[in-house]
């Protein structure tokens, strides 16, 4: 089931709110899907959803393939019957501000504080489409 990004259902909303791991699914250079698990945190107010990770991750380096304009991906996560999807535009961004951003939001979907690492960047998701029923 399709939703309007402009007007999300409370509980969609608080479905990525919960302690749940993510997959996210990028494109490879042959175009057939890399699915990995992740964490990912969603702000809906600026439709941004954001996986921290290693520079040298492959989900990195299949985002930076596909050039400036960005990849098509998906990050998606289920719990029983409900499940949620978005879809949208990813960038690597690599500036240590955002990255800690990422960071903070990820401790508070989380409740863990990620180990510092110096190799960590930020796949930040442009949401141009939601999907699920939660």
């Amino acid at each position: 089931m399709a939703h309007d990004l402009s007007a999300l259902p409370p509980e969609y909303l608080a479905f990525w709110d919960e302690h749940l791991m993510s997959t996210l699914t990028t494109p490879r250079a042959n175009g057939t899907p890399h699915v990995v698990p992740v964490g990912v945190t969603y702000d809906a107010g600026q439709r941004i959803a954001r996986v921290i990770t290693r520079k040298d991750s492959t989900k990195v380096k299949n985002v930076l393939a596909a050039g400036v304009d960005g990849a098509r991906v998906a990050v998606c996560q289920v719990d029983r019957r409900r499940w949620a999807t978005l879809e949208g535009i990813a960038r690597v961004r690599t500036d240590a501000a955002a990255v800690a951003d990422a960071e903070r939001r990820y401790a508070e979907r989380y409740g863990r504080t990620p180990s510092p690492n110096p190799d960590r960047v930020l796949i930040e998701i442009a949401v141009t489409r939601a999907l699920g029923r939660a």
